[in-house]
């Protein structure tokens, strides 16, 4: 399997449960709590509805018809400022270390772009090492305390980059 088998596309309706599964797992899968992150999310289970507003996007990453991760972006949660938000970025085992991840980031930084934002925030745990070391190859820098208010409190780890 080869990157270019693999295809980033909008979410549609019948990829939540599906997505909703890639995030769990991978969050167990890190040892990452289940309070304080996406993991109890009410968004985790609708994430379809969840994009269906201005300015906001979320692209799956399929493989043989199968969803295999994600990313989406939307406006930073209670937040005065022109910031948007990298959420709920997560891959299966099957999709990492192919360039995918960086595929992903320009993909939802191009339409961040193009929707008018600034700046791209994101949350994240330590533990979460190669997603750490991907954002930072791709521009994102650490911040000292995080920036509005997303509720994912087990997340201590934030991280910007102008756009």
């Amino acid at each position: 399997m080869t990157s270019k088998d693999f295809i980033i596309r909008e979410i549609e309706a019948k990829d939540n449960a599906a997505l909703a599964n890639v995030v769990r797992s991978v969050i167990l899968e890190m040892g990452a709590p289940k309070v304080g992150t996406a993991y109890e999310d009410k968004a985790t289970d609708q994430m379809f509805e969840t994009y269906q507003k201005e300015k906001a996007k979320y692209f799956v990453l399929e493989y043989e018809n199968k969803v295999i991760g994600g990313a989406g972006i939307a406006q930073l949660d209670n937040f005065e400022g022109n910031t948007c938000e990298l959420q709920k970025m997560y891959f299966l085992p099957s999709a990492r270390g192919k360039g995918l991840g960086a595929k992903l980031i320009a993909v939802c930084l191009d339409k961040a772009k193009e929707f008018g934002f600034e700046n791209c925030y994101l949350e994240t745990l330590p533990y979460m090492e190669a997603a750490v070391k991907l954002y930072k190859k791709y521009g994102f820098l650490h911040l000292e305390k995080p920036m509005g208010n997303t509720a994912h409190y087990s997340c201590n780890v934030w991280m910007i980059k102008k756009i």
